[in-house]
């Protein structure tokens, strides 16, 4: 009875300390007993609102959409136009006649160049163009790559299921690859003109984008504008597969296993270590596609007559293997920023546009 007693008396004020305090004693008993568990939940509470948070932001309007993608390429293109041009540059330095002159680029040089002869404004030659081609060809591609993205899921059976890291791939890979070759195909003689203008040193053939149209109609004819066409396709496809994919792999495994970073640096760093591993692989394409452009450029004599393939003969024969990597430095300090940008930008622009009215 003494003991039933004063177990009473104990249990009556353990109840009355737990009334008084709260519930602070069951607080700190659990903190004590189940941190693990917290942590677990309060994990999975973070990851799931970063993935609702995404789709939030991905279920904007199509001319949001559009102008997210092109403003993002525009802006992007603007801040790495000297790198671009560049690149350019050193691209077609090969289609001259004396090529062991050319066996070591430097890009100091050639920047000390243009400055000393064009002026420093001349890094931005041909960036109107390129700015007219990248808000339409951006636009396009992203737009276009979350339409193939949806299809590709709905196909496969993954809209409503998480689905495997393979499938997802394969979904990213795919979609970008039909988003890039819709886009360049979309948009392709603004890009053969951007070039055209971009390559130009002292002597100035082309006068601006209306001239370089009809100066290329005259001359070469209409299909003049598509020189080139066969090696963008070949080259864009896997360019924006490997883009995309990297980059999507790349977010979804950095959000996994740090869901509270900031959207924006995740998307720069993963932008950027998607171009770089899309550039490597594609190109020696982009050089080829590149010179096969400047075909007929200014009046000059044709250089490559036997189409792709054998333009790439060409190039191994007279520059080696080297060739079809010259210019690709430029290439790097380019893409690494250019692409990060990209797509810093377009989320971003997805975010501050995903509370505006919507239309699809």
């Amino acid at each position: 009875m003494n003991m039933e007693a004063r177990v009473g008396v104990v249990v009556e004020g353990g109840q009355r300390a737990l009334n008084t305090a709260h519930g602070s004693v069951v607080e700190t008993g659990a903190r004590k007993f189940l941190p693990q568990q917290q942590q677990q939940q309060q994990q999975h509470q973070s990851i799931n609102a970063a993935k609702r948070s995404l789709n939030q932001q991905s279920q904007i309007g199509t001319v949001q959409q559009l102008l997210a993608g092109g403003i993002a390429g525009a802006f992007s293109k603007t801040c790495t136009a000297p790198l671009a041009r560049l690149t350019i540059l050193f691209q077609v330095q090969g289609m001259q006649s004396d090529v062991a002159a050319l066996s070591k680029p430097s890009i100091m040089r050639e920047a000390s160049r243009i400055v000393n002869e064009e002026g420093f404004r001349a890094f931005w030659k041909g960036n109107l163009v390129t700015i007219a081609h990248r808000l339409p060809y951006s636009s396009v591609s992203f737009y276009a790559y979350e339409r193939y993205k949806t299809l590709l899921q709905s196909v496969l059976g993954l809209e409503n299921c998480k689905g495997s890291a393979s499938a997802d791939l394969c979904v990213h890979f795919v979609g970008g690859g039909l988003a890039g070759i819709t886009a360049a195909s979309a948009t392709y003689p603004l890009d053969l003109v951007r070039t055209r203008l971009a390559a130009q040193r002292q002597a100035i053939y082309y006068r601006g984008i209306s001239h370089s149209f009809n100066t290329i109609c005259k001359e070469e004819g209409f299909l003049g504008l598509y020189k080139g066409l066969g090696a963008t396709l070949l080259g864009v496809g896997p360019s924006i597969a490997i883009s995309f994919s990297v980059y999507e792999s790349l977010r979804s495994f950095w959000q996994s296993r740090r869901p509270d970073d900031s959207t924006v640096m995740v998307s720069l760093a993963c932008g950027s270590l998607s171009g770089i591993a899309s550039s490597t692989a594609t190109f020696p394409l982009d050089l080829v596609r590149r010179r096969m452009q400047l075909e007929g450029a200014g009046g000059r004599a044709r250089v490559y007559n036997t189409g792709l393939f054998g333009t790439f003969g060409h190039i191994i024969k007279s520059e080696g293997l080297r060739g079809l990597y010259r210019g690709i430095l430029p290439e790097y300090y380019k893409v690494v920023p250019s692409v990060g940008i990209v797509f810093m930008t377009y989320e971003t622009l997805k975010m501050l546009l995903s509370g505006l009215p919507t239309s699809s």
